[in-house]
């Protein structure tokens, strides 16, 4: 779900189901908004899964934060279609690659990790982690991927060593 903030002016709040009173001269007050709802008309509709399937195929900006903040592909489209026809919309990403290696013998070292979609790469960098840190995970791999990853140990300088021995990760769908 999206979160969107405003601000309230000599609010009171009153919610009585939690018994919870607020009383106060600026509040700032989360609304919850639909992620499906892609044009923020308060509805899930046919508009936006129109609008999911010219993000994917780059006809309009990708503003969608359903399976990853401006993350636009296939999955948002049947996401966004699904929650139009009635469904859920599922946002988030209910699936992760985790991994882990056998730290560097270089002390003091810390780790940057790549993936690629095809084995032997290009690889694009994904995320670091600190110093005597030997997993990452790998939160927007999406459902239905194919993954190959390489770590590579950064020393004090910022220079990185080789990469690691490719491993490969397959993301189950959906």
């Amino acid at each position: 779900m999206l979160s969107q903030f405003s601000k309230l002016s000599r609010a009171r709040m009153f919610i009585l189901s939690t018994g919870l009173f607020l009383s106060s001269t600026s509040v700032w007050a989360q609304i919850q908004i639909n992620a499906c709802d892609l044009n923020l008309d308060g509805v899930v509709n046919v508009a936006d899964a129109q609008l999911a399937a010219n993000m994917d195929i780059g006809m309009s900006t990708c503003t969608a934060n359903i399976v990853g903040v401006g993350l636009c592909n296939v999955i948002v489209v049947q996401r966004v279609t699904n929650a139009a026809l009635g469904g859920a919309c599922v946002a988030g990403n209910s699936h992760s690659a985790v991994l882990s290696w056998t730290a560097s013998v270089t002390p003091n070292v810390s780790y940057n990790v790549y993936r690629a979609t095809t084995s032997g790469g290009p690889y694009t960098k994904v995320g670091s982690v600190g110093v005597g840190v030997v997993n990452y995970t790998d939160s927007l791999a999406l459902s239905g991927q194919t993954y190959f990853y390489v770590v590579r140990a950064v020393d004090s300088t910022n220079t990185e060593s080789a990469n690691s021995a490719e491993v490969q990760a397959a993301i189950p769908f959906p």
